[in-house]
């Protein structure tokens, strides 16, 4: 059985098809990339699986673990093992960097969780979520309170892209600390030199995947801009 099964999945904004019949399985203890340029629905798709409040697929199936969850909430999907890191790091504050992270999970080593995101818990425990923190500082916080929790599926959303943006090292460093934990990860990015970090690797275009497979390839497929004449072909690498 699957960890993830999304089946058909399409989505409607007003008059706009962000989603159209998408489809994409996700193993246990897999890092499965999505790669797309932006305004592709990748994000679209992460707030789908996430369940957050206003989106709700217009047709299809999100599956997890061979059950439906379409009508579950944020916070049903999140006690299943669903949580999600966002591009924009969260805008919380006012309580220190160790109460952030064991703020959902209490019997956690807030200390081990910064030191696989690479902060220094010396340098940071005792500091507050707030201002004094940088972007990048922030964005590493969050990963590493959402590694605290050891989830089924981490969905991270573009961990690459905004102010101080984590390096592809930093990436892989914390690939590697979830999957050392048994997570399995969707890996929302728009870089190509990112997605060879994957286990498997999806690219979408116009709401569905035209492409997936082998990382590598379908990275190579990426870069040729196909994706930008979208005539419905699927190119599927084995």
């Amino acid at each position: 059985m699957s960890l993830l099964d999304i089946k058909g999945l399409s989505y409607v904004a007003g008059d706009k098809k962000i989603l159209d019949g998408f489809s994409m399985t996700i193993e246990d203890s897999e890092v499965h990339a999505l790669l797309g340029t932006n305004g592709t629905g990748k994000s679209t798709l992460a707030y789908l699986v996430m369940g957050c409040e206003g989106y709700r697929p217009t047709s299809g199936e999100i599956v997890f673990y061979g059950n439906l969850i379409n009508d579950l909430k944020i916070h049903e999907r999140a006690q299943l093992g669903i949580t999600m890191a966002w591009q924009e790091p969260v805008r919380f504050e006012g309580i220190s960097v160790r109460d952030y992270i064991t703020l959902k999970k209490t019997d956690v080593d807030p200390a081990h969780s910064l030191e696989m995101v690479g902060l220094h818990p010396e340098l940071y425990l005792h500091r507050m979520v707030d201002k004094s923190l940088s972007g990048g500082e922030r964005k590493r916080i969050e990963l590493a309170s959402i590694l605290a929790l050891h989830p089924k599926l981490a969905i991270l959303d573009e961990p690459d892209s905004g102010i101080d943006m984590l390096s592809t090292q930093d990436i892989v460093n914390v690939i590697n600390a979830f999957k050392e934990h048994g997570s399995s990860v969707l890996l929302i990015t728009h870089r190509e030199e990112i997605v060879i970090i994957a286990d498997k690797a999806s690219q979408i275009c116009n709401g569905k995947v035209i492409c997936s497979g082998n990382p590598s390839k379908v990275a190579e497929y990426y870069k040729s801009r196909k994706c930008l004449v979208c005539n419905g072909e699927v190119c599927a690498y084995v």
